[in-house]
């Protein structure tokens, strides 16, 4: 069970996926990891709120994705921390064959851009084997602390299902609002903390989601 409207500090170590905000796409083009999109005015007010949501917490480290849109929108929340921004390639977009077409194509196909693809692009599995050798670098070197990682959308969502116990599959990541997980798709700018209570490798960890434009009072 998913806790909303939180964003908890009293595990032993928490990782709070960031999604990166609103991003200026006039084109309406499905972006993936083509270089330049960056986040929108609307972005920027997101971003700030997002900021302002996790200004007062003690965060050991700031990651994002290489990304622009993840930059930018980790440089708000750095506004109120000393930190120096970290880059992983490990959060980073999925890799897939529908970069650079009009989002309408992905919008036909319910966001899945895995099916019937060519075997060199990615899969969920494969997202979640990097995102997991993510978050056990982090909790090695953090443990007991709170860290902060910028990411995309597909990726918070796969580890939100693979933490749920649920299938890795564009079968539930269609269907993801009916599982009783989340009201919803991860939102820009929205922040869903991992929480683990031990250093154990195999640990799933519980779940909170934060949506700062429904949540932040």
């Amino acid at each position: 069970m998913i806790q909303t409207g939180i964003i908890p500090q009293h595990a032993a170590t928490r990782i709070s996926l960031v999604r990166h905000a609103s991003v200026h796409n006039p084109s309406n083009i499905f972006y993936g990891r083509l270089p330049g999109f960056s986040i929108s005015k609307r972005g920027h007010l997101e971003a700030a709120l997002t900021a302002r949501a996790l200004k007062d917490l003690s965060i050991k480290e700031i990651v994002s994705s290489p990304l622009l849109r993840c930059r930018q929108t980790a440089a708000e929340i750095l506004k109120y921390h000393h930190l120096k921004l970290r880059q992983s390639n490990l959060i980073t977009e999925v890799y897939t064959s529908f970069q650079g077409q009009s989002s309408d194509v992905v919008d036909l196909r319910n966001g899945d851009v895995y099916s019937g693809v060519d075997s060199k692009y990615e899969q969920p599995e494969d997202i979640l084997l990097r995102v997991n050798k993510f978050l056990s670098r982090i909790r090695r070197a953090c443990f007991g602390k709170h860290v902060v990682a910028v990411t995309h959308g597909d990726v918070i969502l796969f580890m939100v299902l693979w933490a749920s116990d649920f299938p890795l599959t564009p079968y539930y990541k269609e269907r993801f609002t009916t599982l009783g997980i989340l009201e919803e798709y991860p939102a820009t700018s929205s922040i869903t903390t991992f929480c683990y209570s031990t250093d154990k490798k195999d640990e799933r960890p519980s779940i909170a989601y934060f949506n700062p434009t429904i949540h932040l009072s």
